[in-house]
């Protein structure tokens, strides 16, 4: 999706096309429609017109021997260039149903498109798009003799199934047959790693949840600007008990003041007394009603049994 990347797939995909025999008159027609769709694209930065030269170099195809090497590579290389158009063109989700058009099944994809399928889903998040046709690639006996096979299964393993959380499927294929293919048993024991060190991380990521939740949600609740206000109201409503319990006078006046800082709690609270985290502040303030009251009337109580 950007120039360096595009000239270094140009450099890598067109260089064994120049060094071939020449080219019969279907090959020469379909290797100038390819030089002029690089040049769209790299040059005149014309996506649109790049990619419906790549179609035109598909359809010359058709009618050229698809037992000459120079087939596939024609056709990898007209296809790596239409897959960077669309993806200049922001029309990246229709890739790989294009690609599937001109291949047929994902079992016949070339190494150096599938590389980049995975790579594109990749850039813009939409891997998982890749799984299926990643997977049904890999397992294809006759792919595990291409030069790039080794590089597909990493690209698959580190961009697609570790991503997405599939680390049993990655195991599977970092021992299985494909791996024993791909990989040398150094790479076999990085790949190992790799996939216990995301597996550790997701268990960081998301504990276990613990049974009990509910004290937690009130302790960490104290840390919100709510928190901060119901311990200020709670330590007035303590200050207030503490007078009641040594004021000898001025009992009605006491009371009143007493009504006013409840109803300030629940005004600035506005706590909901059916949810379970308001059940300790309920608690609480049922306690400390409970010790004004006997504050205020326990002495005219014991008055009136003593006379």
């Amino acid at each position: 999706m950007s120039n360096s990347s595009t000239s270094m797939a140009h450099t890598l995909s067109f260089g064994s096309v120049r060094q071939s025999p020449p080219l019969s008159s279907h090959f020469a027609l379909t290797h100038g429609l390819l030089d002029s769709a690089a040049e769209q694209l790299m040059v005149q930065r014309d996506f649109q017109a790049a990619f419906d030269t790549c179609e035109r170099g598909l359809v010359s195809l058709l009618n050229a021997e698809q037992e000459d090497s120079r087939y596939g590579e024609l056709k990898a290389a007209l296809c790596i260039v239409g897959i960077q158009a669309l993806a200049e063109l922001n029309q990246w989700p229709g890739v790989l149903e294009w690609i599937l058009q001109h291949y047929e099944c994902p079992e016949k994809i070339s190494a150096k498109i599938m590389q980049m399928c995975i790579l594109l889903y990749t850039k813009v998040g939409e891997q998982a798009m890749m799984q299926e046709a990643g997977h049904v690639w890999l397992c294809c006996p006759s792919n595990g003799r291409l030069a790039g096979f080794g590089t597909v299964a990493e690209l698959y393993l580190l961009h697609i199934l570790v991503p997405l959380g599939h680390m049993t499927e990655a195991r599977e294929l970092v021992f299985g047959e494909v791996g024993g293919i791909a990989f040398t048993e150094d790479q076999k024991q990085t790949a190992l790693d790799i996939v216990e060190n995301k597996e550790n991380l997701s268990q960081e990521q998301h504990p276990s949840p613990n049974p009990n939740t509910s004290p937690v949600v009130v302790v960490a609740g104290l840390n919100t600007p709510q928190g901060a206000v119901i311990q200020k109201l709670e330590a007035l409503l303590r200050l207030l008990n503490r007078g009641l319990s040594v004021a000898s006078g001025g009992l009605f006046r006491l009371q009143r003041f007493f009504l006013a800082a409840v109803l300030l709690y629940m005004l600035f609270v506005r706590m909901d007394p059916a949810h379970p985290s308001s059940f300790p502040w309920i608690s609480q303030m049922l306690q400390m009603l409970k010790q004004m009251w006997d504050a205020m009337f326990a002495p005219y109580y014991r008055a009136r049994a003593q006379s």
